[in-house]
C-alpha cells in the first residue's frame, strides 16, 4: 500500500474544513438542549440561529426559510413523500395528494435517495414520471413541458449531477413549472459551495443540502422550504424547527454546517476556478495518454470539479483497485449505490452500454488537491489501464 494518499472523490464526501474542526472544538461544550428557556438552553439557541442564517446566506434564503435535517436523504424524503401523506398522518387535509393531484416528476439521473422514495411513492399510489435525458445528461425541454399534467404535483431534478457533474437549467425548469402551478424542488447537495445557488433567482419551492459535502461533518443536512409553500413534517414528536422537523437539534452539527456555509461562500470564488484548471488538466492529460477513453456528460454546463471518464477494455473497480495501491482514490460512481454490482443508473442513461458504462471512473476534486497531485495521476493512470487491457481478451479482440 503506498503511504501517499491523493484523494479524488470529494462529491463522495469531503474532509472536515480545518475552520470547521476549529469551530466544533470551541463549542463542544455548548452542550445546552436549544428548545430549553435556561441559559444552556439559550445559549445553543443563539449558536444555531447564528448558524441558520449562515447557511441561509449560503442560497440566499431566508433564515426561517431553512429546516435542519439529518442530511439531504431525509431531506428528499420528507419533500417526495409529501406528495402520498394523508390527513392521517397530521398535514390537516393541506398536502398535494388531498388536492387530487398524485404525479411527481424527476429525471432518470437522480440521486439515489429520490429514485428509491419514487419507489416507494408508487407503492403508495402516487405515479412517478421519470424523464430520460439527452446525452450530455441534460434534461430535454420540450420533452419536460409536455410531460406536464393537470395531476402534476411536484417536480424534482437535480441542480447539478453527482455522478458526471451535469448542471440542469433549474431556473428554466422551475419557471415552466410555475406556469402550470407546480411545485418544484431540487436536489442542490453537489452544487453548493462550487457554483452560484440563489433560490429568489431559481424560484424553487424546496431545495436540498448536505453538510459533508461543503467540509462539514455527516448527519447534517437542511432543507429549503419557501416561504407559502405547502409543507408535511416527515418527523413527528417534537415542535422544533417551528414543528416541522421533530427531534433535539444537533448543536454541534448545526454550528459546524453554518461555518461550512460561510466558508464555502468566501472561498468559491477562488476555489471553483482553480479546481477547473486542475480537472481540465486532468482531463486533457488522460485522453492526450491513454487511447479509446470517452468524457461522459457535457462539458459546458458541468460542476468545476468533477470528471467521469470511461475505459473501454477496462473494469471500472479493477482501476479503481489498482490506483489505490497506489495512493489515489477515486469511485466508480455514486457513493450511496458504491455496493451494487449494478453499472451506473446515470451512465446507462445517457446511452451508454453495459460494459461501458462499467469502465466508467469518476473523479471529484477539492480544495486539497493541487497540480502535484495531477501530475500524480497521469503518471501512474496510463499504465495501470494498459496493463488491464493486456488482460482484456475482448478489448485485444476488438483491437485485432
Amino acid at each position: 500500500m503506498n503511504e501517499k494518499i491523493i484523494y479524488l472523490d470529494y462529491n463522495a464526501t469531503t474532509p472536515i474544513h480545518p475552520e470547521v474542526k476549529k469551530t466544533i472544538v470551541e463549542n463542544f461544550d455548548i452542550f445546552g438542549n436549544p428548545s430549553s428557556l435556561h441559559t444552556p438552553g439559550r445559549i445553543a439557541m443563539e449558536k444555531i440561529n447564528e448558524a441558520r442564517a449562515s447557511v441561509a446566506k449560503l442560497i440566499n434564503a431566508d433564515p426561517e426559510e431553512i429546516i435542519f435535517t439529518a442530511g439531504a436523504s431525509e431531506s428528499n424524503n420528507t419533500v417526495l413523500k409529501y406528495v402520498v401523506c394523508s390527513p392521517q398522518s397530521g398535514c390537516n387535509e393541506t398536502c398535494i395528494a388531498c388536492a387530487g393531484k398524485d404525479e411527481i416528476i424527476t429525471s432518470a439521473i437522480e440521486h439515489p435517495s429520490i429514485i428509491s422514495t419514487m419507489d416507494f411513492i408508487k407503492q403508495q399510489g402516487g405515479k412517478p414520471v421519470v424523464l430520460g435525458v439527452k446525452s450530455n445528461g441534460k434534461i430535454d425541454l420540450d420533452v419536460f413541458k409536455k410531460s406536464i399534467t393537470h395531476k402534476t404535483a411536484l417536480i424534482s431534478i437535480m441542480m447539478a449531477n453527482n455522478e458526471i457533474g451535469v448542471i440542469e437549467n433549474i431556473k428554466k425548469i422551475t419557471e415552466i413549472a410555475k406556469k402550470h402551478g407546480v411545485l418544484m424542488h431540487t436536489d442542490a447537495v453537489a452544487a453548493a459551495g462550487r457554483i452560484k445557488i440563489d433560490v429568489k433567482e431559481l424560484g424553487v419551492d424546496y431545495l436540498s443540502l448536505s453538510g459533508h459535502k461543503i467540509y462539514a461533518p455527516k448527519g447534517i443536512g437542511i432543507l429549503y422550504v419557501k416561504k407559502g409553500s405547502p409543507y408535511c413534517a416527515f418527523i413527528h414528536g417534537g415542535h422544533q424547527e417551528a414543528g416541522r422537523r421533530a427531534g433535539t437539534l444537533n448543536n454541534l452539527g448545526i454550528v459546524a454546517m453554518g461555518k461550512a456555509a460561510e466558508l464555502a461562500l468566501r472561498e468559491m470564488g477562488a476555489e471553483s476556478p482553480r479546481l477547473k484548471l486542475l480537472r481540465d488538466k486532468l482531463r486533457d492529460g488522460i485522453v492526450k495518454s491513454i487511447p479509446d477513453v470517452s468524457i461522459n456528460g457535457d462539458q459546458e454546463d458541468i460542476l468545476p470539479n468533477t470528471l467521469n471518464i470511461s475505459f473501454m477494455g477496462a473494469e471500472g473497480e479493477t482501476i479503481l483497485l489498482y490506483l489505490d495501491m497506489e495512493g489515489i482514490a477515486v469511485s466508480t460512481g455514486s457513493a450511496c449505490s458504491s455496493d451494487s454490482l449494478e453499472p451506473s443508473h446515470v451512465l446507462l442513461a445517457l446511452g451508454l452500454t453495459p460494459e461501458l458504462a462499467h469502465g466508467s471512473i469518476r473523479f471529484s476534486l477539492g480544495r486539497e488537491n493541487t497540480e502535484s497531485d495531477i501530475d500524480y495521476v497521469l503518471q501512474k493512470l496510463p499504465p495501470i489501464i494498459a496493463k488491464i487491457r493486456k488482460m482484456s481478451t475482448a478489448y485485444n479482440r476488438s483491437k485485432k
